[in-house]
């Protein structure tokens, strides 16, 4: 009876901090959508709404008149496909890149290979705006300016070290007896490498995808960095410039295309949240 009231006193001293952890955990939430909730608000008002000196939080006469000044844009179409190109394009060189190199630098044993994982760890940590302008030189003598090979390489680059230090950890959870038994069975390494170890491993690999995703579809630094005549090569970000003008920005049309590019983003979380969920979950229990 004893042994009841004490648990009943713990969970009754435990409730508090539970509920303000929850309450804090609420309040974060939605600290952080806020914007994007605002965002979204500002695509569907009128711009009267938009440019008024008292803004509220709502708006009782929704209108479509931004959307339909985004898709009327003759290069919208093609600012999508490109970005879209870029976006994929680096998710699946960096994933295929990063799970052999993670495999390299687990599996087999080399000098250096310490050093080399201190490297890629070190490259994480230098600022992309540092890099900028030696890479504008690197892709002006590789003859990639204003294409989409200048969009595509760099990301693959800052895409590589957080990836493989990530798929590090899943392919050392990998027990070497499996590897072993593969071979006496008779497997060659390409096939334990693609048929047992990339199965095990894809969890760790969507999961560096939505980061190697959202980077890619977003960025715009490089974009307006290395595309500089070309407009038939940019990407969405770079559509937000033609509704943003010094003189007299048009606010409801930054607000629907930003909407418009956080769709596929969402589209592509919501595809692979259950991976990406077990993906993180692997790597913290690493």
């Amino acid at each position: 009876m004893s042994s009841v009231r004490s648990a009943g006193s713990l969970g009754f001293i435990r409730r508090p901090w539970r509920l303000l952890a929850e309450a804090s955990a609420l309040l974060i939430a939605v600290v952080v959508a806020f914007p994007l909730y605002w965002m979204v608000l500002s695509a569907f008002k009128p711009a009267g709404e938009i440019e008024s000196s008292e803004p509220r939080p709502w708006t009782l006469d929704p209108s479509l008149d931004s959307f339909r000044r985004v898709f009327e844009q003759n290069e919208f179409g093609r600012y999508f496909v490109n970005s879209l190109v870029v976006a994929c394009t680096v998710v699946i060189a960096s994933a295929l890149i990063a799970f052999l190199a993670a495999t390299a630098v687990t599996r087999f044993r080399f000098r250096f290979r310490t050093t080399l994982l201190i490297m890629f760890l070190v490259a994480q940590m230098v600022p992309v705006e540092a890099l900028t302008i030696p890479l504008f030189f690197l892709m002006r003598d590789f003859g990639q300016l204003n294409t989409l090979g200048s969009l595509i390489l760099p990301h693959i680059a800052f895409s590589l070290p957080f990836a493989i230090w990530m798929l590090r950890g899943f392919v050392k959870a990998v027990p070497q007896a499996l590897e072993e038994a593969a071979y006496i069975d008779g497997a060659s390494r390409s096939r334990f490498l693609w048929q047992i170890l990339f199965p095990l491993v894809f969890p760790g690999l969507v999961a560096t995808s939505v980061f190697s995703f959202i980077s890619a579809w977003n960025d715009f630094l490089f974009a307006k960095s290395f595309i500089i005549s070309d407009t038939s090569q940019s990407t969405l970000p770079m559509a937000l410039l033609v509704f943003y003008k010094p003189d007299e920005p048009d606010w409801g049309g930054v607000m629907a295309a930003s909407t418009v590019m956080t769709i596929p983003v969402l589209i592509f979380f919501v595809l692979v949240q259950r991976r990406l969920v077990s993906g993180l979950g692997g790597a913290v229990k690493d």
